[in-house]
């Protein structure tokens, strides 16, 4: 299993009603949960773990995880509500209010961390969910408990306008970087993270995967390098890209024999290709349609 660890929430989409008036429709969302749907529907055995309500919120969180054959029984349930993320438009872009204090996600503790069964072979982080406490933490915890025995990969997906305490941040980020064997970034990532591939690969990273959106990705590792295009779409947006890419490639690793400290061990460029493909693939098919919704196994 892969086991996804991180947010879950609401995002509150502008809409009108049939009356031609305002107002916002819920849909379920959040970097790691995407992430968590998308190697649910690749086929993958996926898990998810993160602080889930039982409101109603929560229960079309988890009817989405089922319905994408993720398995969340990992996952923390409370009666904290759920976050949300009312998102307006102006010109195109899209400005985000959160209501997230005293969520049962951000509210997930250190003291929540369950014990993992054997079946888990690879653990996923990244998001906003490592900005905020308790549950920045929470996951920091898990990683650097993991990583010593499971392939533990990291997105940052550095979001400034999120951070509010950013030396406490920037060391959790150090500390997960460092223990990481694959990371994916972009060029914004390493800038704020002040990093270049080679330090993260002089950290220990087994493989790092450096997106650079209609291009395509790079792919790095101790003493090889590789590129995959993306694919040409008419792209609707790109919301979820990085997240389907992500699952995309540890599916194909796994598909691979890859995805353990082993198999990360001895990459090429031939052995790692299908994976990258996998992800570029998959990505490729996320932006040509509205919102995250990533793509089933049977339409790639």
């Amino acid at each position: 299993m892969i086991l996804c660890c991180g947010e879950a929430l609401i995002d509150m989409l502008p809409r009108e009603t049939a009356a031609g008036k305002p107002a916002f429709a819920p849909y379920p969302g959040g970097a790691v949960f995407n992430t968590a749907i998308a190697l649910g529907r690749l086929g993958e055995q996926a898990g998810f773990f993160s602080g889930l309500s039982t409101d109603l919120f929560g229960q079309m969180l988890d009817k989405a995880l089922t319905a994408s054959g993720v398995d969340a029984g990992l996952a923390r349930r409370s009666p904290r509500p759920t976050t949300l993320a009312f998102v307006t438009l102006t010109d195109g872009h899209a400005q985000y209010a959160f209501y997230d204090e005293n969520t049962a996600g951000r509210m997930l503790s250190p003291d929540d961390l369950p014990d993992l069964p054997e079946s888990v072979e690879a653990l996923f982080f990244g998001g906003i969910s490592l900005v905020g406490d308790p549950c920045g933490a929470a996951y920091e915890a898990l990683m650097l408990r993991e990583a010593g025995a499971r392939v533990t990969m990291l997105d940052p997906n550095i979001r400034p306008g999120f951070i509010t305490a950013e030396p406490r941040y920037r060391a959790r980020i150090a500390a997960m970087l460092g223990a990481a064997d694959i990371v994916k970034v972009s060029d914004e990532d390493l800038a704020w993270i002040g990093a270049t591939i080679e330090d993260l690969l002089a950290g220990g990273a087994r493989l790092v995967c450096l997106t650079e959106g209609a291009k395509g990705v790079r792919a790095f590792w101790p003493g090889g390098e590789s590129f995959v295009a993306a694919q040409r779409v008419e792209v609707v947006d790109t919301v979820g890209a990085g997240d389907t890419f992500n699952a995309g490639l540890l599916a194909g690793l796994a598909r691979a024999g890859l995805l353990s400290k082993a198999g990360l061990a001895g990459l090429s460029a031939e052995a790692l290709a299908p994976a990258l493909e996998l992800g570029v693939a998959a990505a490729a098919i996320t932006v040509s349609r509205a919102g995250a919704n990533p793509p089933w196994e049977h339409e790639l």
